[in-house]
């Protein structure tokens, strides 16, 4: 009788072992760089995703083909969580591919194994789609042009204000003025960036243009003082 074991223990390596790390000095820092030799041997004995999962087909415990691996997905604690199960079509024409969680499926012999499942069913399952890495581009740029529009509508007033100032009040007015006008020109080159970025690689300046949007923001309210 074929053992079975479950996909999730294959994937995942042992435990941490207590040997000690290889260290490089890096900028007068110690910097742990790569695994241990114990780690090392550790990875070579998991479980291989190239070589034994992606594009392996799945069965179920009749012996049945219910669909092929197509890929992995990795939560963020690094931890395999789902395997995208295609089912049906032809390179990828027509294919129904779904997320199925690692711990449904399991390996008996060498093969990989989803008990209970059917072609059908698995077709029945909502389509897995990848995110969108450009999703809510627009909107954020559209948020942070009105936060800039709204300091620029501050500098007006600001600047109709001094008019009939005195001459003391005048003074703090322009100082008002020169802070909120020196932040939105920040504001504008920050979100000049991210718009001259790829629309999948926004996010990577999503903190910064948030951080001279949030200045603009704070310089707006002290000036309505």
């Amino acid at each position: 009788m074929k053992t079975a074991y479950p996909l999730m223990a294959l994937t995942l390596a042992a435990g941490m072992s207590l040997a000690s790390p290889a260290s490089a000095q890096v900028a007068g820092q110690t910097t742990t760089l790569g695994v241990t030799i114990t780690e090392s041997t550790q990875t070579a004995s998991g479980w291989s995703a190239k070589k034994a999962l992606l594009g392996k087909n799945v069965y179920n415990e009749s012996g049945q083909k219910v669909g092929k691996v197509e890929d992995l997905i990795v939560s963020p604690s690094h931890a395999v969580s789902y395997v995208i199960v295609g089912a049906g079509g032809f390179v990828g024409i027509g294919r129904h591919d779904v997320a199925i969680p690692v711990s449904q499926i399991q390996d008996q012999g060498g093969k990989l194994v989803m008990a209970g499942a059917t072609k059908d069913g698995i077709k029945a399952m909502p389509v897995f789609n990848y995110a969108d890495k450009s999703a809510g581009r627009d909107t954020f740029i559209a948020r942070a042009n009105e936060d800039i529009a709204k300091g620029y509508a501050q500098v007006a007033e600001l600047q109709r204000r001094a008019v009939t100032a005195n001459a003391e009040a005048r003074v703090q007015v322009d100082m008002k003025t020169a802070d909120l006008q020196r932040e939105l020109k920040a504001a504008e080159a920050r979100l000049a960036e991210l718009q001259k970025a790829n629309a999948n690689r926004w996010h990577e300046f999503e903190a910064s243009v948030n951080a001279a949007v949030l200045r603009v923001r704070k310089s707006v309210e002290g000036s309505m003082g």
